[in-house]
């Protein structure tokens, strides 16, 4: 995984640009994905979504995301009233009528962050508490290799000095604890990308 300019996802001619203009770019990544072809992301996401997800984390990523949790839980932050289509309005309602018509994407009470869109080449999800509405943008981008490489963009739009000041609290656990995990778990995925896709009985 390398961390990379704000710009590498700015400058390209991403469809998510169109509708999410007043949301800040928080972090953007590469995970590497050797002999990746063009035609590959499909087949990446499905590798990821089989992957395991939390349960197949070391110990300290779920202790973190099970503090969360009963955090908020305790404080109130996770409430319906709080999430996509109360507090904020999902992107769904923002999409354009030719993004509304295509597949959206899997999915699953594993997956905390919903399906938005999902095309050859990137694809979004998001999810809103009483802190933060935020998007994981993953996209698609030949590399300076030659092979092509899963990108991830961290979108936010904080919900006032509160939100802020959570950003900012948690971003050291983000980056010292979760994101290299989830680096593992992702390149893992594409390394056993066929074997995963054949054991659930999705396409490769």
């Amino acid at each position: 995984m390398a961390r990379l300019a704000k710009s590498t996802y700015t400058e390209r001619p991403w469809r998510i640009h169109e509708f999410t203009s007043d949301f800040g770019v928080e972090d953007v990544w590469a995970f590497r994905t050797p002999g990746a072809g063009p035609d590959d992301f499909p087949l990446m996401l499905t590798a990821m979504r089989v992957s395991g997800g939390l349960a197949r984390q070391p110990l300290p990523v779920r202790f973190l995301f099970a503090v969360r949790w009963k955090l908020g839980a305790l404080l109130g932050w996770d409430k319906p009233t709080a999430g996509v289509g109360a507090r904020v309005v999902s992107l769904r309602d923002r999409l354009p009528d030719d993004l509304r018509d295509a597949p959206r994407g899997e999915d699953t009470d594993a997956m905390p962050l919903k399906a938005v869109y999902e095309l050859p080449t990137e694809s979004a999800r998001e999810l809103a508490n009483k802190t933060v509405h935020t998007v994981m943008h993953l996209g698609w981008v030949r590399g300076a290799d030659g092979d092509h490489e899963l990108r991830m963009t961290v979108l936010v739009k904080p919900n006032g000095r509160w939100g802020r000041l959570y950003m900012a609290a948690i971003a050291p656990f983000r980056y010292a604890i979760v994101y290299p995990a989830l680096t593992r778990e992702w390149e893992r995925a594409w390394r056993d990308r066929h074997e995963l896709a054949a054991r659930h009985g999705e396409g490769a």
